[in-house]
């Protein structure tokens, strides 16, 4: 699928000012989208939309399907009617540049609680006829993940309240060939779905009978926050659509083991009879890391996936274009070949090469969808396969300027040798800052840059902007770090680490008038208007 020529920007909602603590779908979200239309931006790029789970990745939720409801705005909420202006008086003190999940989610689910108990007793006919409607069109996935997350409060409540009882140390026997001692506190503690009675982490129909009555009502509570989710979604992907402004959305490849999916649907990956995974995702070591990335994920079973024409990944992609217009997916590469580590694994060193469904799973989609509109993350490692396979569906890749100034090797991110069917980046979530990543290059790489782009370097984030504006690449977009001019402070990820990512927020001074200015000078300049 062609793209026109167009450019925009890469922030997460979780990123916009609130006063809640957490970017949300509310006011500011709006105003972010009339900033993009103010600098003749066409696009906006968000990570994945999903429920994180522990950890706070976006690229490794609860679920593949459900949307996040910590992204759902309490004044949206007061304004449907299910919240009073009473209910958010006393907001605490939340840091304004950066995300604390924990007390987040205490403070946003007591909010959410009350509002489903307001759903309940003062709802409207029409908003409780649209509810109805959104559980009925979205069942396939909605009723597994709802019980999901259900059992996961159920036995974290349980377990937390009972401490290291009998019952923790018989689990800690039994699993001791599986995990090391934090991990066997950290599934015990955390309810993933392996650790439940047997009945229902097998899934046996009586089980899930059973559960699905005892947990109703937390069932429709979890149903409620995806009806909202989805419906403060759609509004605002609508007013951007308006405006002439596509969101790109993103899937990560594979899905959490912690899921709602794996659990939905264990025959689809390699799992042994006790629900543990045999092998699990990651790359070898590469630019980001000594020891390669351990992700942890399972890995798709892609002969059972072939069988059924590949419907899970039919339903998934499908799913995620009723959210977004264009899907970027991340390491596509791992649909050619994947790296696959034995689980248990400390590093991801020991893991080898195993061949993916390639063009198969895609002629499916295709069949299914038709003609898709996805960007492919070919980072990394990229063989002659993985080329073609893009190629073969004409899916533009990547290109990452950060990676362009080596001065010490001509290589594919150096704007001369790009195509048109490509998406350049300043740089991407795993990358530093433009600003951070100039502060830390060498001297001699400095000075290519400078060269390069003939310039003092005194903006070098504006240089790499108008570089990637001015460049044949159909699409650029830039990280909204980057048009601020932050320095590492302000990163989103850093691959490899485990803690304090995925937290920069911007303050609502932060977002000048100035920068939408400048923008849309430069996509006037380099039609990309």
């Amino acid at each position: 699928m062609a793209f026109e020529r167009s450019s925009g920007i890469l922030v997460h909602p979780t990123s916009f000012p609130s006063r809640f603590g957490i970017g949300d779908l509310g006011k500011d979200a709006f105003e972010f989208i009339d900033f993009l239309s103010k600098g003749k931006q066409k696009l906006w790029q968000v990570l994945p939309l999903g429920p994180t789970s522990f950890g706070d990745s976006p690229y490794q939720c609860f679920s593949a399907f459900a949307g996040n409801p910590l992204l759902i705005s309490p004044d949206k909420l007061i304004v449907d009617g299910l919240l009073d202006e009473s209910d958010v008086a006393e907001v605490p003190a939340f840091d304004d540049t950066k995300l604390d999940y924990g007390p987040v989610i205490n403070y946003k689910s007591q909010l959410f609680r009350k509002a489903y108990q307001n759903f309940k007793k003062t709802g409207t006919a029409a908003q409780k006829a649209k509810f109805e409607e959104f559980c009925e069109v979205n069942k396939i996935w909605l009723n597994d993940y709802t019980l999901f997350v259900s059992l996961k409060d159920y036995y974290i409540r349980v377990r937390t309240a009972s401490g290291m009882d009998e019952a923790f140390e018989d689990f800690a026997a039994a699993n001791q060939k599986y995990l090391n001692e934090k991990s066997v506190k950290d599934y015990y503690f955390g309810a993933v779905w392996s650790t439940w009675e047997e009945g229902i982490a097998l899934r046996r129909p009586e089980a899930i009978k059973e559960w699905t009555a005892r947990l109703a009502d937390d069932i429709e509570y979890y149903k409620f926050l995806q009806f909202e989710f989805y419906t403060e979604w759609r509004a605002l992907k609508t007013y951007a659509n308006d405006k002439n402004i596509q969101v790109i959305g993103d899937i990560p490849i594979f899905v959490a083991y912690d899921s709602a999916d794996v659990w939905g649907n264990p025959g689809l990956f390699y799992l042994d009879e006790k629900g543990y995974p045999t092998v699990v995702a990651g790359v070898p070591p590469d630019y980001f890391s000594a020891t390669g990335q351990l992700w942890g994920n399972p890995l798709y079973n892609w002969e059972i996936h072939k069988n059924t024409n590949y419907a899970w990944w039919v339903e998934r992609i499908k799913g995620i274009l009723e959210l977004v217009d264009i899907v970027r997916i991340d390491h596509f590469r791992g649909f050619e070949a994947y790296w696959s580590i034995p689980f248990g694994e400390e590093t991801a060193i020991q893991g080898v090469w195993e061949k993916g469904p390639d063009k198969d799973l895609f002629i499916a989609i295709e069949t299914a969808l038709g003609k898709l509109p996805i960007i492919a993350e070919d980072l990394g490692l990229i063989t002659e396969g993985v080329i073609e396979l893009r190629d073969a569906f004409d899916f533009p890749g990547m290109k990452i300027l950060q990676f362009a100034f080596d001065s010490s090797e001509e290589n594919n991110y150096i704007p001369h040798n790009f195509i048109p069917n490509t998406v350049v980046y300043t740089g991407t979530h795993d990358n530093d800052t433009t600003v951070g990543w100039y502060e830390k290059a060498s001297e001699a790489d400095q000075a290519y840059c400078k060269q390069y782009m003939n310039t003092s370097g005194e903006e070098i984030w504006w240089d790499f902007i108008r570089l990637a504006f001015a460049s044949v690449s159909d699409i650029a977009i830039v990280p909204m770090q980057d048009v601020m001019g932050l320095d590492s402070e302000s990163r989103m990820n850093t691959p490899g680490v485990a803690s304090g990512n995925w937290q920069w927020r911007y303050t609502k001074d932060q977002l000048c008038p100035e920068y939408a200015t400048r923008l849309a000078a430069l996509s006037t300049v380099y039609g990309r208007k």
